[in-house]
């Protein structure tokens, strides 16, 4: 990917406190061409995320950025929200006035075909969410792969979750959907907990963003103030979260990933939705004795360059 061309990029988000800060960061870094904006159920109801991701832009001031809604649902769960995570409008209950933009009349999986094939270069998929609406597109419409540069997804853990003690939320929310994602046939990076949990904003950038007279600016402050978590008690700072993914994306270099194989436990039970990574060497009795399996390899983010990442994103998000 040249340097001097904006890469283009599509965003899958359930717009969410931190899929909004990479909403803001996305529309305002000029090395990303925001090309579309599809929403899924997640942290809150599809139709919440879309209202959400509306409202985000029209806030940020930016330009006219088709959104479309997409899946109600996960492909075989029922719909389990984040709302005590984040609040019960999905962005912390700030109180934002309803946006005057209104969403694409096509559905998500047809937003997404039209404008990776469109795209005059290969194009960036950039899922935050859970990730029903990427893999009903790669089932629906094999064809997108070609122009697909890259998938960088906002899911799963190498170590510890959060939905539960192994498995990620945006993983957990909807297992199946994640797998189909790891056999796409494109480069693919899992940003992880590992390094979403890393990248907080200090509390002193956090108190200016809320004091800037500019509504972008702002609404990222608040979010941040909303987000947590706390560097010390005395300096409460706010995490990057979901926009951490963003930020690889236009700056890879602040990403340490190792190539690995990675699959998604389906069972029942307490382990569903964990993203089994392998950092073995060399192969385990299992293997040994039962044969190896064909795993999807992918590039695995292990490590973060955190003040790095907080640099680039208060950057552009207080640029002009």
């Amino acid at each position: 990917m040249t340097t001097d061309q904006p890469i283009p990029v599509i965003i899958d988000c359930d717009t969410g406190i931190d899929d909004a800060l990479a909403l803001l960061f996305a529309v305002r870094h000029p090395g990303l061409d925001l090309r579309a904006i599809t929403c899924v159920a997640g942290n809150t109801d599809v139709d919440g995320v879309v209202r959400n991701t509306l409202t985000v832009l029209e806030q940020a001031g930016a330009p006219d950025v088709p959104v479309a809604r997409g899946a109600e649902r996960p492909l075989l769960e029922p719909l389990r929200t984040a709302r005590h995570v984040h609040g019960h409008d999905g962005m912390g209950d700030l109180g934002l006035p309803a946006p005057t933009r209104t969403a694409a009349d096509v559905d998500a999986v047809t937003l997404l075909r039209r404008e990776i094939l469109a795209s005059p270069r290969p194009v960036t998929l950039i899922p935050t969410a859970p990730l029903t609406n990427i893999a009903l597109l790669l089932r629906t419409h094999p064809e997108v792969v070609r122009n697909i540069e890259r998938i960088v997804f906002m899911g799963g853990a190498v170590a510890a979750g959060n939905a539960t003690p192994v498995a990620e939320f945006n993983v957990w929310h909807d297992p199946e959907a994640a797998a189909i994602l790891l056999t796409a046939g494109v480069p693919i990076t899992m940003y992880g907990l590992d390094v979403f949990q890393r990248v907080v904003v200090p509390g002193a950038d956090v108190r200016r963003l809320r004091a800037s007279a500019e509504p972008g600016a702002r609404l990222a402050g608040e979010l941040l103030a909303h987000r947590g978590p706390v560097v010390d008690e005395s300096d409460p700072g706010g995490g990057l979260g979901d926009a951490g993914a963003v930020c690889a994306v236009a700056d890879p270099q602040g990403l340490t990933t190792h190539r690995l194989p990675v699959e998604v436990n389906l069972a029942a039970g307490p382990a569903r939705g964990q993203t089994i990574v392998d950092r073995r060497r060399r192969p385990g009795e299992s293997e040994i004795h039962d044969g190896t399996r064909e795993q999807p390899l992918v590039d695995v983010a292990l490590d973060v360059a955190v003040e790095r990442y907080v640099k680039l994103y208060l950057t552009a998000v207080e640029g002009p």
